[in-house]
């Protein structure tokens, strides 16, 4: 550990979080499913040495898996924590900042994967334990998803990689995007169906498609995905301040955009994030009116994935004791976080923001 780690950009605490949903679920087995989780790790060798192995536990996976699904099957969200292990993985690999991490090789290696998710004897990944232990999921995946499962799970890791690689393309060009370019595509990273389809499959929910892609619903997905974004970039702000030019999110899209400093911009960051809050409560409270129970469960599971999110990133030495201020993780490293009981905003209208207004279409009255 340093010294005295270099302060936060953003100041010395995070903004208080507007979240009027049920928070602190977790999973009644999360300690099985992250003792499982770990020795699946470790029979792989997916970590080189001891150093990488306990950044790569710093990630929390399970605690994530298991706060955004706080119940159902337990060898589906034991198999959605591994992913969430390797996804992590990958995520370092391309946020690393190295030379040879450029949009080509993000490119390269989302289209190789997307190939294997699909067909998972096609060797299209170099050997070694990143691909044994992709395959691996791979083969367990096909066996426990049903084919329209499989398909919403491949679109998911598509929005994931095709997000990471505008993000990873901005970076390489040197370019800070506008605002509206940002909301519109730099939460795919996000990587929101990649999760929310192992909700259902926990859940064993099998919504109609007519249902799951309804412009509503659709609309509903987005805005918790845009939330649980933002929050993310408050979260993992200090974890790539380092980086030049500056990492691709929320607070610096703003700060370049205001001409201000990254501090200056968090409250307008919290502003839009709070606006798109309550449109995602009044949109799900619209859809829960004439809901079935399968909708229903579907609609609390984007509520725990928002609140989930929040509760797991606040107590994940990932972010609270980032790899370029720390040698080793903290174990016990926590954010002291606030919730705001009303949001940072007032009124009900959307933002100035063409790429967003389409959610606002969907609420009724």
């Amino acid at each position: 550990m340093t010294a005295s780690p270099r302060p936060s950009l953003l100041g010395t605490r995070l903004p208080s979080f507007y979240c009027p949903l049920e928070r602190d679920l977790v999973h009644p087995e999360a300690k099985q499913v992250e003792s499982r989780a770990v020795e699946w790790l470790d029979a792989f060798g997916l970590y080189p040495d001891a150093v990488e192995r306990a950044w790569g536990l710093a990630t929390h996976s399970a605690d994530f898996s298991c706060r955004i699904i706080p119940d159902g099957k337990v060898e589906a969200v034991l198999l959605f924590t591994e992913w969430n292990y390797w996804a992590n993985a990958v995520d370092d690999w391309q946020d690393s900042g190295s030379d040879e991490v450029g949009t080509r090789a993000v490119v390269e290696h989302g289209a190789r994967l997307l190939r294997t998710i699909e067909d998972p004897g096609a060797s299209l990944l170099p050997e070694g334990p990143m691909t044994r232990a992709l395959v691996d999921l791979v083969n367990r995946t096909h066996a426990m998803l049903t084919p329209y499962e499989l398909r919403r799970f491949v679109e998911g890791t598509r929005d994931w990689l095709l997000g990471a690689a505008w993000r990873a393309a901005q970076a390489e060009a040197g370019t800070m995007p506008g605002l509206n370019d940002f909301v519109a595509m730099g939460p795919l990273a996000n990587g929101t169906r990649f999760s929310l389809t192992w909700s259902d499959v926990a859940r064993g929910d099998r919504l109609p498609a007519d249902v799951l892609c309804s412009p509503a619903l659709t609309a509903l997905t987005d805005a918790a995905g845009f939330v649980v974004s933002a929050d993310n970039d408050l979260f993992s702000y200090d974890k790539d301040d380092h980086l030049e030019p500056r990492e691709v999110n929320l607070v610096n899209v703003l700060a370049h955009q205001e001409n201000c400093s990254p501090a200056e911009a968090v409250p307008l960051a919290v502003a839009l994030r709070d606006r798109v809050m309550v449109l995602f409560l009044r949109l799900r409270a619209q859809l829960e009116d004439d809901a079935d129970g399968a909708l229903r469960r579907h609609l609390a599971a984007l509520g725990h994935y928002v609140a989930g999110s929040i509760a797991w990133q606040s107590r994940a030495p990932r972010y609270a004791s980032p790899r370029n201020r720390y040698e080793l993780p903290l174990a016990e490293a926590r954010f002291a976080i606030r919730f705001a009981g009303t949001p940072g905003i007032a009124g009900i209208e959307p933002p100035d923001l063409p790429a967003l207004a389409y959610w606002w279409q969907q609420v009724r009255g």
